[in-house]
């Protein structure tokens, strides 16, 4: 059994004489023709959550939508397929900014492709920095017929959806609901990783200890917030936090920031493009 963890870690701190470097550098890759909203979301909620430098990674076709969404993250144009997706000789140009970046998120908007699958498995294994796969990057290590690498050269963090979930084990997602904490912690063991299984109480486990969430409610439960989550997680990454720390204080703050604007303006009004700036003063009151 896994030890229970109900206490939350503290964020990183911030020095007076700190520049932008001191903060850490998220690199986001994501964002397709018709779905740019996807990765501007989760890179919004990196700058909200306080990284120093927030680069987008997105095809050329989408790259001046996802820049006209905030001046102050930075935008990276890759090589595109004919629909409009990433195109895999994006990979050169991409590992260079990984190189400057101290975490990495992908998958909101990526698409479905199979160059997809193959920019995702080789970033998988070679990665050497945090890992966050979301949306479209999980489906994309579905698919893998060889499943999902084994020792991968750094850090990984998944965030399934129960959907997602089952896709990666494939089974039904309401078999996954109705083990949740044994499957995530089996699949963390399994794949020497964090998993975040969102949802009701969304569950974050390395397989070793375990954080069932209790903040959030179901206005939430909208298109566009879990992109955010993705951007959330890997600025507290590029700032320095474990991975299981990170996760365990970013899905609170996830749900902190969700219930602030459900006190605003209801459950049912709440869309994700609400929660960035909420997530600033989530941390405002949790520091």
């Amino acid at each position: 059994m896994v030890a229970r963890i109900e206490t939350l870690p503290p964020l990183p701190s911030r020095s007076q004489d700190a520049h932008k470097g001191t903060f850490g550098t998220a690199l986001l890759i994501g964002g397709s023709r018709g779905m740019a909203g996807s990765i501007s979301l989760a890179a919004l909620s990196a700058l909200r959550t306080g990284a120093g430098l927030v680069f987008v990674a997105c095809p050329e076709c989408c790259q001046d939508i996802v820049a006209g969404f905030d001046p102050s993250y930075l935008t990276v144009g890759l090589p595109q397929q004919p629909d409009g997706t990433i195109a895999y000789d994006a990979q050169e140009l991409i590992n260079s900014h990984i190189e400057k970046s101290t975490a990495v998120g992908i998958g909101p908007g990526l698409g479905q492709s199979r160059d997809a699958e193959l920019l995702m498995l080789d970033l998988y294994v070679s990665v050497k920095q945090p890992l966050v796969i979301d949306a479209d990057g999980l489906n994309a290590l579905a698919r893998l017929p060889d499943g999902i690498p084994k020792n991968p050269a750094g850090p990984r963090i998944l965030t399934p959806h129960p959907g997602e979930m089952g896709r990666l084990l494939g089974i039904s997602s309401s078999d996954v609901q109705s083990r949740r904490d044994e499957i995530a912690e089996e699949f963390a063991k399994e794949h020497n990783c964090v998993v975040v299984l969102k949802g009701f109480q969304t569950i974050v486990t390395d397989g070793e200890t375990m954080f069932v969430n209790t903040s959030g409610n179901s206005g939430m439960a909208t298109g566009g917030t879990g992109d955010v989550l993705t951007g959330l997680i890997t600025s507290l990454l590029a700032q320095g936090l474990s991975p299981i720390d990170a996760t365990r204080i970013g899905v609170h703050l996830h749900g902190v920031a969700g219930d602030l604007i459900a006190e605003r303006y209801g459950e049912r009004g709440l869309i994700a493009s609400d929660l960035p700036l909420a997530i600033a003063e989530a941390i405002r009151q949790h520091r």
